[in-house]
């Protein structure tokens, strides 16, 4: 057993916070965690203690690409690679997701079931990522958004066709594009792409088979539709209206639906925000202090990958969420435990507690104060192995905004 000691220790973000602190792992569980004076006392092979730091769970994101770069053009580059370039691009994306801090990611968008075999790669430990919740091939109209990820379907039929293949090939999520998106020519965010029975097949079929059910959906109708379809997380909620202003459509009594419904959102705030804001205004900011000051769970998810949201600047999305207002214990929820139960892992990650996997995040700082302590990554281990960090592991802003 190894046991790591620090000043301080978070084991949730609920929890009061242990100083000093201590975790104790038996290969790739949690053996123990709490004051570091008693754990001292158990038969361990190595103890590093890590000094003036603050041990918390590893971090979630909730909604990731990994075959997209986040670089100026993604989609081009994921059109034009083979299935094989796709899968180093995938692989070096999960290594930047856990250099991060990221040790759990979902990803809502892959080709060629791509994801699956990085999921499994990082599973057997012979690549390096954060565990991954996988979605494959998003579900879309023939010539919907992100169609060229081979999910189109013309009818219910063929959705719920589309859902029995993903279930046999393994996958853990269903994802439906109930609207278009920002970064498919020909499609428009606030108009929905199907009808709410054709959804809603897609959503039936899904939790017959045991899956959980993502709906992309910016506008307000397929917002709407998600709902009415029984989704388990509803992607982006911006509520954009025709005009393309995120809120400029907002409907307070929807937003009392998806809270008493217990669906969680996540709003894909990212690295843009700053940009964002000074082009629109706080316009996203209101959308998701609106969400949750009426109940809706709100989970952490940077769309890392998109159009220069490199994967490595999952912190930069949680300072943009306490920028939004959300107090910090929130966003460090957001980003571990209530996103960890939200896409189905909360049995393994999102907290520090006997059992769990030993996903373990050290900061320099303390995130209860300031959650751009995040950025300060000292130690990183994903079940059990301590990852090595480089130098350059943390990607800042860039510019612009990525609206997928």
């Amino acid at each position: 057993m190894r046991l790591y000691t620090a000043a301080a220790l978070l084991t949730s973000a609920s929890a009061a916070m242990i100083r000093p602190g201590g975790v104790l792992v038996d290969g790739s569980r949690i053996a123990a965690a709490g004051p570091a004076g008693p754990l001292r006392a158990a038969p361990v092979q190595q103890v590093t203690d890590l000094g003036d730091v603050t041990i918390l769970p590893g971090l979630v994101d909730g909604h990731v690409h990994l075959g997209f770069d986040g670089g100026p053009g993604p989609v081009a580059r994921m059109r034009a690679e083979s299935d094989v370039e796709q899968l180093i691009l995938m692989l070096r994306s999960a290594r930047e997701l856990l250099q991060a801090g990221v040790t759990t990611a979902r990803d809502l968008g892959a080709r060629a079931f791509l994801d699956i075999a990085v999921r499994d790669a990082v599973a057997r430990g012979t690549a390096a990522g954060p565990r991954l919740i996988t979605a494959a091939r998003p579900l879309t109209p023939v010539g919907g958004h992100c169609w060229f990820m081979g999910g189109a379907c013309s009818s219910a039929g063929d959705l719920r066709r589309m859902v029995r293949e993903h279930h046999d090939r393994g996958t853990d999520f269903i994802k439906v594009m109930a609207t278009g998106g920002f970064m498919t020519e020909g499609t428009a965010p606030w108009s929905a792409q199907f009808s709410t029975a054709e959804l809603r097949a897609a959503a039936d079929e899904g939790h017959r088979l045991g899956h959980r059910v993502a709906v992309h959906a910016h506008g307000r109708d397929g917002i709407a539709q998600a709902v009415a379809a029984g989704a388990d997380t509803i992607e982006h909620c911006s509520f954009v209206g025709e005009d393309g202003i995120f809120g400029s459509d907002f409907d307070p009594a929807l937003a009392d639906r998806i809270a008493a419904a217990g669906i969680a959102v996540c709003p894909t705030i990212n690295v843009h925000a700053a940009a964002f804001r000074t082009r629109y205004g706080p316009v996203l900011e209101q959308v998701i202090m609106n969400l949750h000051e009426r109940g809706v769970q709100i989970i952490a998810g940077t769309d890392a990958g998109i159009d220069n949201c490199p994967h490595g600047a999952f912190v930069c999305g949680l300072e943009a969420l306490a920028g939004a207002g959300l107090p910090a214990r929130d966003v460090l929820d957001a980003a571990t435990l209530r996103a960890a139960r939200a896409i189905g892992a909360g049995d393994r990650a999102g907290s520090i507690e006997p059992g769990k996997d030993a996903d373990l995040v050290a900061v320099r700082g303390d995130p209860l104060r300031d959650v751009s302590a995040l950025h300060r990554v000292e130690l990183v281990v994903a079940r059990g192995r301590p990852v090595t960090l480089r130098p350059d592991g943390c990607t800042g802003p860039a510019a612009g905004r990525g609206r997928p």
